[in-house]
This record gives C-alpha cells, sequence and structure tokens, in this order.
C-alpha cells in the first residue's frame, strides 16, 4: 500500500451547488455536463466576479473524472451584451491593482484552462448576441441559433482586443477578416459565422439544446480514452495559438488601460456600444 492516498477529485453536488450563482449545471448518468453561464437567471453581464468564475468553473470541470463531455452556453435572449452595473468598481476603485489581479490573471487562466485543462469534448451553444463568444467558438465544436450576432467590442469602448477574441479572430477568421471584425466591431450573423467557418451548424434557438445532446450521444459511442485522446488531436491547434499570443496581447491591452488610465467597463460604455448589433447593423458606421 502507498504511504499516501490520493487526494479527492471534486463531487458534482457540491460544485453545482459552489457555482450555482453563476452556471446552473446538469450531468447525465454517463457524465454529459450542460452548463449555462448566467446572471441572476438571465443573460450574463460581465463582470470580474464572473470573470474569475469562468476559469474556476472550467478548472474544476476538468479536475471531475466523472465529466465526459462539457455542453456549454447561455441563459436568455442574449449570451452577452451588457456589463454588472456595479460589476467593475474595483477597475474603477484601483485601475492597476484590477489590470493585473482581475483581468490580465484571471482572463489568461480563462482561455488556457478551456483548451489545456479540459480532457474532455466540448460543445459551445451561442444562444443569442453577444461579445467575448470566444468562450463558445474556442469549444471544440460550436452550434449557434439563426438569429444570433457575434461581435468584438473591445475597439467601440476604447479598449485594446488583445485578450483572446483577437487569438479566436485570427485562428477562425484569417488576418484580414479578422482585422476588420477587430477594427470595425462587426455584427457576424449565424450565415454568415457558418460560411467564414467560425460555427459548425446554425439551427433554430430552441433546437441547439437537443442538437448538442444528439452530438454528445455520438460523442459517447467510442471508448473514454478515443473521446479523450481525439480531443487533444483537434484541440491542438488552439494550444498553439493560445501558447503563441494570448500572454502577449493580453499585455498589450492592459498597457493601453494603464496607459490612457480610464476604466471603460461600466455598463453605459458596454451597453451603449452595442446599440447598432440591436438595431440589426453590421457595424456602428453603416
Amino acid at each position: 500500500m502507498s504511504l499516501q492516498e490520493f487526494l479527492p477529485t471534486p463531487k458534482f453536488d457540491e460544485y453545482k451547488e459552489h457555482f450555482k450563482d453563476f452556471f446552473l449545471l446538469e450531468r447525465r448518468d454517463d457524465g454529459v455536463l450542460f452548463a449555462q453561464a448566467h446572471t441572476r437567471g438571465d443573460s450574463v453581464k460581465l463582470s470580474v466576479e464572473n470573470h474569475r468564475a469562468l476559469g474556476q468553473f472550467l478548472k474544476t470541470v476538468g479536475a471531475d473524472p466523472a465529466n465526459e463531455v462539457l455542453i456549454l452556453t447561455g441563459t436568455g435572449r442574449d449570451w452577452m451584451m451588457g456589463s454588472d452595473p456595479n460589476g467593475f468598481e474595483i477597475e474603477e476603485r484601483d485601475l492597476e491593482h484590477w489590470a493585473y489581479e482581475y483581468a490580465y490573471k484571471d482572463g489568461r487562466i480563462n482561455i488556457s484552462s478551456l483548451v489545456n485543462d479540459l480532457e474532455i469534448p466540448t460543445i459551445g451553444l451561442i444562444n443569442g448576441d453577444g461579445y467575448h463568444s470566444e468562450v463558445l467558438l474556442m469549444c471544440d465544436l460550436t452550434l449557434m441559433a439563426e438569429d444570433a450576432r457575434i461581435y468584438d467590442l473591445h475597439y467601440g469602448i476604447s479598449s485594446v482586443p488583445g485578450d483572446g477574441i483577437h487569438s479566436c479572430f485570427q485562428e477562425l477568421l484569417g488576418v484580414k477578416r479578422a482585422a476588420y471584425a477587430l477594427l470595425t466591431g462587426e455584427a457576424i450573423n449565424a450565415p454568415t459565422a457558418l460560411e467564414y467557418g467560425m460555427v459548425n451548424e446554425i439551427l433554430p434557438k430552441d433546437e441547439l439544446v437537443a442538437r448538442a445532446h444528439v452530438i454528445a450521444d455520438h460523442i459517447m459511442r467510442q471508448p473514454r480514452t478515443v473521446r479523450r485522446l481525439t480531443t487533444q488531436i483537434v484541440r491542438r491547434p488552439w494550444k498553439k495559438r493560445i501558447v503563441d499570443d494570448l500572454d502577449g496581447g493580453f499585455g498589450i491591452q492592459m498597457f493601453g488601460h494603464l496607459a490612457k488610465g480610464k476604466p471603460v467597463h461600466s455598463d453605459d460604455s458596454i451597453s451603449g456600444s452595442a446599440d447598432y448589433v440591436r438595431d440589426g447593423r453590421r457595424t456602428p458606421f453603416d
């Protein structure tokens, strides 16, 4: 017998309760985990709290060997279109502290955890309009509601788009299309996202979850080792992309914040910058 015992792994009932204010969790008997990000039961409103919770959640899911597939989506009409009115008080109070502790550190963990800490296949469901779609686009497979639009808000709120959305768009769109999306805030609709290769399927919103479970059923037909090792093959381009430019891009973004010396994440700033998306326009200037 070994002199030491294994440390216990996370227990689903415990972290389901622990993360309930950020993710609504259900798990099938075969280990397919369905997670809905939310803010008080509705669409996600970005805050430093849920920004940090994402990385913690992904690491916990990855550390539980009973999880076999992750289906990740949002709750409500949109994916993410605003911010918590009081969710960035730390940024306003101490910009330097926020820039490292809550933006640079937490943000890098979020993206790297998605591609490095999960040994299981992931399916992202874009349930509605929103920014920070990289969380769903960088899943192994992505399905999108046929009336949803994805866009990057950073340049529009005077922020450098270097916190992972650049890695995602450049990998999926290529240099020219990514440059256009990042500089203009292009609202990319579902048919265009499918044409560009950003998503695998588009469906009516109310069919997304059922379709994801059909795909999960197919994935689960193969042995556990085959599922998990295949995931590492298909995820390799993301791992290379993250190693190559996530830290540097994030550092440039944070330098921009500190050089400007002005917080940008108020709900007025974020929600106001998205009026053109709500109006169905492609860019703010069209």
